[in-house]
């Protein structure tokens, strides 16, 4: 029988996609777009307090392409206030010039293949990792991804030495790439539909493609990786929000 992995969870994420009806937008008046772009900036601002007291973090982007137009990324301490910060959005006024697109709710998570011999929870290093800021870099890559389980490549039917084989040279591949690309890996199994999340950060967007077009070549993805779509965004700040929907 295949032996499972020791995980370490931290904060719940959402990553919450959305259209915007442009059309509708563009109907209302002035006063109501402003009424609405107030009450969001009111709402950031809690968001913000939340995540100056390190209670939490968040972040905003545009996204590129077709598959959606905004997406909020959000961490917290557990899910009722995932859920409770989703409903805060859907009741606003801004909320209704929105079409949910795509949305994923997991965990952070941190794995090991070895034995630790000191409690990682109160590690400093493995609480930065598992209660982070969000890098508030220029984009953002973020895709869901799971593990085969087909007939002919199951990951989880390897044994243990296996797969942590395999995930350390996956880890070699990446390692170059940790000076400017940041990445929160977050766990979903029983909570979505993939079992994973990937969120990459970085100033210069080529760093994904190069990143990920190497990556394919491991085994472990080459084999046994299964991925969702892939989103690209621009990151926005409380400043620019007003000029996007303008």
């Amino acid at each position: 029988m295949a032996e499972s992995v020791e995980t370490f969870d931290g904060w719940y994420a959402l990553h919450d996609l959305r259209k915007i009806d442009w059309e509708k937008w563009q109907q209302a008046t002035e006063s109501q777009k402003q009424a609405a772009l107030d009450e969001f900036h009111r709402l950031l601002k809690q968001w913000q307090d939340t995540e100056d007291a390190e209670q939490g973090s968040h972040a905003l982007y545009s996204i590129v392409g077709q598959k959606a137009d905004l997406m909020f990324m959000v961490l917290r301490p557990n899910m009722k206030d995932i859920n409770h910060l989703e409903n805060q959005f859907n009741k606003t006024k801004l909320a209704h010039y929105t079409l949910p697109t795509y949305s994923y709710v997991s965990i952070i998570e941190k794995s090991t293949y070895s034995k630790r011999e000191t409690d990682p929870y109160k590690d400093p290093e493995m609480l930065k990792k598992l209660y982070p800021m969000i890098p508030k870099t220029d984009y953002i890559c973020f895709y869901p991804m799971s593990k085969s389980r087909g007939e002919t490549n199951n990951w989880y039917t390897l044994p243990k030495d296996e797969r942590a084989q395999l995930m350390y040279e996956h880890i070699a591949t990446c390692k170059p790439y940790t000076e400017n690309v940041k990445r929160i890996i977050t766990g979903a199994m029983g909570l979505d539909d993939y079992e994973w999340g990937v969120s990459l950060f970085c100033d210069d967007p080529l760093q994904f493609k190069k990143l990920i077009y190497e990556t394919r070549f491991d085994e472990v993805s080459a084999k046994y990786g299964i991925f969702g779509s892939f989103y690209i965004g621009h990151y926005l700040s409380t400043n620019e929000i007003n000029s996007f929907f303008a």
